[in-house]
């Protein structure tokens, strides 16, 4: 008795712990994308490039299933153990590629990223000439669910277009529309302002929300409408904004995030435990061809991914540079200061009659104390008679005047 036919079945794997009808464990295709590998669709690529293997079986169709305990390799290396669920928010600038390997050569989105991350999988894409948010996961499975119309994720954009139209003319977009044969769904348009040019053309500014995501989707249906989108930013994805990250920047989403806004979308063994991402902070990619011109998201402070932030500080100015045999221009001094090197000037000292004095108390008031009389045959002492006769304008052995009543007086006047 033969098996029916079905184009999924493999004779050669009839009998194997691997068999697709009756064997446990799940799709390798399903496997590996879950384990970050790859999505669904690159898994089938590299399964018939012949890179991915069962237990040192090379594989030649996706339909197989991985057993617990099988060992899977894809170019000879191990594939490590499903992680938990991880989601970033990347801010894509223009010139890079939404893909692991591009054939011309061109620069990627992944080969921009800090070395330290694991292998991540877009949600959705963005063209080459768009910028933006950018969701990335490990998750290929969750990848694939968020990117389905089915979730009625909105996408959210702000275009700059070049042309004229009214809010009457956009409004028709809500209906859906057909462009070359592709019938597109309701989008929702705001104009908010627009921006006359010298030479009489029209720049526009145009808020778009869908929730399609079909390839240059908002450039095809502005364009049918008479608009040339000249820049499209990408502002948020479902729940996640693009917020303050610049271009460049990545930022990983927080465990308690992905388990509020993707509960019963993401399994719950995979999902994340904790409170804090493993990639902290914000993290600056490596440089990548950036935006021309300035745009909304520079005007809210977001600098340009082709400039390098200058620092608020101004710099120091350099010190000239003299020749030899030029004479360097001397300091203005000024003629009330000191000569240099010179000794700063000592204050007088006190005379004898005041170094006693404490002036800075009040004397109690009332008659002074009697001072005693000298005895008649005493001589004045020798250094008295001489301190004495020191005091200019008053002869030497004469008594000095007698003291005021009220507070002590003064030194003399210097």
């Amino acid at each position: 008795m033969t098996k029916p036919h079905d184009p999924l079945y493999e004779p050669e794997l009839e009998g194997q712990d691997g068999e697709l009808d009756g064997g446990p464990g799940e799709r390798v295709a399903k496997a590996l994308a879950r384990s970050g590998v790859a999505s669904r669709r690159e898994v089938e690529r590299l399964i018939e490039a012949g890179r991915v293997a069962i237990n040192g079986k090379v594989l030649t169709t996706p339909a197989v299933k991985v057993a617990p305990g099988d060992f899977l390799t894809v170019d000879g290396q191990l594939v490590a153990e499903r992680e938990p669920t991880r989601i970033f928010r990347y801010h894509k600038p223009t010139g890079l590629m939404t893909t692991h390997n591009d054939p011309k050569g061109r620069p990627t989105v992944f080969g921009s990223l800090p070395k330290e991350l694991p292998r991540l999988i877009s949600v959705g894409r963005l063209d080459l000439n768009s910028e933006g948010l950018l969701l990335l996961t490990n998750d290929g499975e969750l990848s694939r669910a968020l990117e389905t119309p089915s979730n009625a994720w909105v996408r959210r954009y702000r275009a700059r277009a070049f042309g004229d139209t009214t809010q009457a003319k956009l409004d028709t977009l809500k209906d859906g529309v057909t462009v070359e044969g592709v019938k597109y769904g309701a989008i929702e348009a705001k104009l908010d302002k627009a921006h006359e040019k010298a030479g009489g053309g029209k720049n526009i500014w145009i808020t778009v929300s869908l929730s399609e995501g079909k390839n240059r989707e908002v450039r095809k249906v502005l364009e049918a409408i008479g608009l040339k989108v000249n820049r499209l930013i990408r502002l948020s994805y479902g729940p996640f904004a693009l917020g303050t990250l610049a271009a460049g920047q990545i930022e990983e989403v927080g465990p308690r995030v992905i388990r509020e806004l993707l509960e019963g979308v993401v399994p719950e063994e995979n999902m994340p435990t904790g409170d804090r991402p493993k990639f902290g902070g914000i993290a600056n990619a490596v440089k990548a061809p950036g935006t021309a011109g300035g745009g909304d998201l520079q005007r809210r402070g977001v600098p340009r991914a082709d400039r390098d932030l200058k620092p608020d500080t101004p710099e120091r100015p350099e010190k000239p540079v003299y020749k030899a045999g030029w004479a360097k221009p001397k300091k203005k001094v000024s003629p009330h200061a000191p000569a240099k090197g010179a000794a700063k000037p000592k204050r007088a000292p006190k005379s004898i009659e005041t170094k006693f004095i404490d002036d800075r108390k009040p004397v109690a008031r009332g008659k002074p104390a009697a001072r005693p009389a000298p005895k008649a045959d005493a001589r004045p002492a020798e250094g008295a008679a001489r301190r004495v006769s020191e005091k200019p304008g008053r002869p030497a052995g004469r008594p000095g005047p007698k003291p005021s009543r009220g507070p002590a007086a003064r030194g003399p006047k210097r």
